[in-house]
């Protein structure tokens, strides 16, 4: 398992991606799998960002890892910021116009939909949300 820590800034995002990407592009991942994923990286990172420390900053762990049997990616993002699970929210009503829906949790519902496990805990002073995905 490979892991960066940085600084949780939107300066970071692109080193963040790329870190990941780098690991799904050595094991021939395909583009839609690998575009589900960068997009999830980015609305998990951005939340940290906007949310985690703020106004503060503080620091964010990437953990990446591609398993066999089966071959998937685990992707965990660390941060010892306000404690807050994304996925006690009740799921964003896609049914309702953009004018009728409560602001907020569409991009973790779009996470949710696109891996295919999401977990949230709080360990040891730390957020920990792992996303899995089946390559």
């Amino acid at each position: 398992m490979k892991d960066i820590t940085v600084d949780a800034t939107l300066d970071n995002l692109e080193v963040v991606q790329n870190f990941v990407s780098e690991e799904l592009e050595t094991q021939g991942c395909s583009m839609k799998v690998m575009m589900q994923i960068e997009i999830a990286v980015e609305e998990i990172y951005v939340n940290i960002v906007h949310y985690a420390y703020n106004p503060e900053i503080g620091k964010a762990t990437i953990r990446c890892e591609v398993t066999d049997n089966p071959m998937q990616v685990i992707i965990q993002f660390m941060d010892s910021g306000i404690p807050f699970d994304p996925l006690a929210k009740e799921d964003a009503d896609i049914t309702l116009s953009a004018e009728e829906r409560e602001i907020g949790g569409l991009g973790i519902f779009m996470v949710k939909q696109s891996m295919d496990e999401v977990s949230y805990e709080y360990v040891e002073g730390k957020n920990v949300l792992t996303i899995k995905k089946v390559l």
